[in-house]
């Protein structure tokens, strides 16, 4: 099945190169501040998209289980050093184009500086809509063309690209700012309602975050997140949707074995053969190793097993 193209952080040391050593303890912290006010205090089941090494992973304290995925599958066992292997955890490699899970399943979802690497936002905004359970909550973290800085340049001449325009820009390879009235838009055809608009990182500049202290940042950054409800002039958006009511599940299962469907045929659930899960209908087998359930490609030789 072809799908967008995928910004893949197999082998990368993002974590450690762009939070644990890159300066970024103001963003990181102000993102801490935005999660709280926006999630859910409790819940069963929630799916982080785009989870990494796990950096806001701990943040979801209210929630009895975490699905974690990333395509990448160093990220994940990062992730893995970080959190441990838990039955609170569940460890997925997949596409977030072509999701393994069933329909309706979670209770609530986020995806914090993920979207940016999507080609196709809309398409990638739909496959979350369909496994959140009616309801449910949304998390998203979007880069925003429309902040203060590309205004200026763009009107000092200093880049070409309006901030203005409602289609997305791509500054360097899969990696994409938008326009808020456009993600606005993409929810609301969705049949999410937005409830909460929060605007971070109003001081992202490198000359402060070097002479005023982070704490001070991060709290008046704190005092403006509000601010997000009237408008969006900031590098990074937080919006807190929910999908409309409808016919709720029967609960979630406790078997995680029965969150799946298979990602190319969609037949669900799949049969448990310790290695790898098979797909009741076309057969495909998908990776389990360390921990880690991989739904990226099925696996191309047939074992003995």
């Amino acid at each position: 099945m072809t799908t967008p193209p995928v910004c893949d952080y197999e082998g990368s040391d993002y974590q450690s190169s762009f939070w644990d050593k890159g300066g970024r303890a103001y963003e990181d912290r102000t993102e801490a501040i935005a999660l709280k006010r926006l999630l859910p205090t409790k819940g069963r089941l929630l799916l982080e998209l785009g989870a990494g090494a796990g950096r806001n992973t701990p943040r979801y304290p209210g929630f009895d289980r975490v699905v974690l995925l990333d395509y990448s599958r160093t990220q994940l066992e990062q992730a893995q050093g970080r959190l441990g292997r838990t039955g609170r955890y569940i460890y997925v490699a997949a596409d977030v184009y072509r999701l393994p899970f069933v329909e309706g399943l979670f209770d609530a979802a986020t995806m914090i500086r993920t979207l940016h690497h999507m080609a196709d936002a809309p398409g990638a905004l739909a496959q979350v809509r369909k496994v959140l359970q009616p309801g449910g909550t949304f998390i998203l973290e979007f880069a925003n063309k429309l902040n203060l800085k590309a205004i200026f340049r763009y009107l000092l001449g200093r880049q070409t690209w309006s901030p203005f325009a409602r289609e997305p820009v791509e500054f360097a390879e899969l990696n994409f700012d938008f326009h808020p009235g456009a993600v606005f838009n993409w929810l609301n055809e969705l049949s999410f309602e937005i409830e909460r608009v929060l605007t971070l990182s109003h001081f992202r500049v490198g000359l402060l975050k070097r002479i005023v202290p982070t704490g001070i940042l991060v709290f008046l950054d704190s005092l403006f997140q509000w601010t997000g409800a009237l408008w969006q002039l900031t590098p990074s958006v937080f919006v807190k949707a929910r999908s409309q009511a409808g016919q709720q599940r029967d609960g979630i299962p406790s078997n995680p074995l029965l969150f799946f469907k298979c990602p190319d045929c969609g037949a669900s659930p799949p049969v448990d053969k310790k290695e790898y899960l098979e797909c009741p209908n076309c057969k495909k087998k998908w990776e389990v190793k360390d921990g880690i359930y991989d739904f990226r490609e099925p696996m191309k030789t047939d074992l003995p097993f």
